[in-house]
């Protein structure tokens, strides 16, 4: 009769990368190849691996986007897009894990995200 109490199923947004055209995708590996070139060969900086961090976020490169701006931020702490995006990619990984029924899965990336807004009251308190 009435749907008061039916669960409503939630649309999962569509990735980032089923909206880019093919030469975008060919640019953004393009980008990603140039950036690992100048970590490998350059003294890297936090800025080289947040950009790559992002760029591989909007491939779809989870795990790596993970890593490079878990980088980023081990070499200089801040809580710019990087730091966003970080945020979102863990949040995307327990809501993940949620729908698993994986607790321990649950359980990291809440100490993920914890990590991660303790380093955004550094930033404050500090005045950064």
């Amino acid at each position: 009769m009435f749907n008061f109490f039916k669960k409503k199923e939630k649309k999962i947004a569509e990735p980032i990368l089923s909206m880019l055209t093919e030469e975008e995708k060919s640019q953004l590996n393009q980008e990603i190849m140039l950036l690992q070139e100048k970590i490998s060969t350059e003294d890297p900086n936090a800025s080289y691996y947040e950009a790559l961090g992002l760029k591989q976020a909007t491939l779809g490169e989870i795990e790596l986007a993970i890593a490079s701006l878990e980088k980023s931020l081990s070499l200089e702490k801040s809580i710019g897009d990087g730091y966003k995006k970080l945020m979102n990619l863990y949040n995307t990984k327990r809501a993940e894990s949620a729908r698993n029924g994986d607790d321990a899965g649950i359980d990291y990336y809440m100490n993920k995200m914890d990590q991660m807004r303790q380093i955004a009251r550094e930033m404050v308190v500090s005045g950064k």
